[in-house]
């Protein structure tokens, strides 16, 4: 580990948020939406494969949340406030 974020601690946040260190994408359960509807926004939004974004909604309705998608903050970013848009709860972790 580097000397600079043993330090520093908040290196890691600014760096993340620079696109930096790989993230995740967290899709959090709602009871609001269809399970056709988080499908399809996840192989629109996260180019998943229908198979892919299934395993997803599934688990995120069963244990709560599921990464959808691990990449630079920057990235997944753009990808939360698409699927914010469609009004799914989703984090970036």
């Amino acid at each position: 580990m580097n000397a600079d974020y043993i330090n520093n601690p908040k290196m890691d946040e600014a760096s993340s948020k620079r696109g930096g260190l790989n993230k995740f994408l967290i899709l959090h359960n709602d009871d609001f939406h269809t399970f056709d509807y988080v499908v399809d926004a996840l192989v629109e939004v996260c180019n998943h494969d229908s198979a892919q974004a299934e395993q997803c909604a599934y688990i995120a309705h069963y244990k709560g949340k599921c990464d959808i998608k691990k990449g630079r903050f920057d990235k997944l970013n753009v990808m939360k406030q698409e699927l914010l848009e469609k009004e799914l709860i989703v984090t970036i972790e």
